[in-house]
């Protein structure tokens, strides 16, 4: 049988905060914006 650290692979690594929190501006910012747009579109269907 062959013991886990001989199969290949790799220790995982950690990702840099700074590349995270990018991530989470590159897509939290358009979303905001887009539930924005959406509730101030559906408001005005049912306010008048």
């Amino acid at each position: 049988m062959s013991s886990p650290a001989s199969t290949g692979t790799q220790q995982p690594s950690s990702t840099p905060a700074a590349l995270i929190a990018f991530a989470w501006t590159l897509v939290g910012v358009p979303l905001v914006y887009g539930l924005y747009q959406t509730v101030k579109t559906a408001s005005s269907l049912f306010t008048g």
